[in-house]
């Protein structure tokens, strides 16, 4: 069946508004097959850094230890409850950096799948979407470790009994740390959030400036219940997430700035 284009349309302007020639004439199977190459070339490369940074793996468990271990009196020390625990929390911690490293080739991977896909206007966003994603990810989760995981720890072991000497289970402290890294490193990813939702219409800036301080009220309120029970870490999460909601309103700003001209 021939589908017609109206007369007014340029050339030009048909290539820009259509899917590659390439992705039209490609069948079902084509994708599966080609979808099925780049999940096993994420694989191979997630399983390869895995076993070459499994030696390393007690090491890396020392070093996300560290500031647990600062913190201890010098009677204190961390402690395995599980026969298994002294294996398994580096097993464990390595398959997730085996996972942050990957995901640049990860994000590549998952580029060239959808590149066909997408109009020559979306792929001039998408890739520094992404990227940029991937960035802000990684911001997030440096911050949990440096700035949020020491005051945490700090908070919560200076109020401890005299009587009670802090020994924390690895696994636990492992599961802890994940989940601190897990929900920063989601917290920083609010300016691409913010600014994908306006790229596609779904809200303005106008909107969100005067939804503002239901925003603000937003953050204190998911942070109340993603952090560990105190305001330390309460505020720690939420301050970011406003200030990143204001960034991406700011990057927003500037979008639609750039769209009227």
């Amino acid at each position: 069946m021939n589908t017609q284009l109206p007369q007014s349309s340029s050339p030009a302007v048909i290539a820009k508004d259509l899917p590659s020639e390439e992705l039209q004439q490609m069948p079902l199977i084509e994708h599966l097959v080609a979808l099925r190459q780049h999940l096993f070339k994420t694989v191979g490369v997630l399983f390869a850094l895995f076993f070459c940074l499994l030696p390393f793996a007690n090491r890396t468990y020392q070093l996300l230890s560290e500031p647990l271990r600062a913190q201890l009196p010098a009677n204190s020390s961390m402690i395995a409850t599980d026969v298994t625990a002294t294996f398994m929390a580096p097993f464990k911690l390595n398959f997730f950096v085996a996972i942050l490293l990957a995901m640049p080739f990860i994000i590549y991977q998952l580029w060239s799948f959808i590149k066909p896909a997408l109009y020559e206007k979306e792929r001039s966003l998408a890739l520094p979407l992404l990227f940029g994603s991937i960035l802000l990810f990684y911001a997030g989760i440096a911050f949990a470790y440096f700035i949020v995981l020491p005051s945490i720890l700090h908070f919560f072991i200076s109020v401890s009994p005299e009587t009670v000497a802090p020994m924390t289970d690895i696994n636990s402290y492992l599961s802890f740390c994940l989940k601190l890294f897990l929900v920063f490193g989601v917290t920083f990813e609010i300016p691409m959030i913010t600014l994908l939702l306006i790229l596609i219409g779904v809200v303005s800036t106008q909107s969100l400036i005067a939804k503002r301080r239901f925003i603000i009220v937003g953050c204190f309120f998911i942070a109340m219940f993603v952090t560990p029970p105190d305001a330390i870490s309460m505020i720690m999460l939420a301050i970011p997430m406003w200030l990143l909601f204001e960034l991406g309103l700011l990057f927003g700003k500037l979008l639609e700035k750039r769209r009227k001209r």
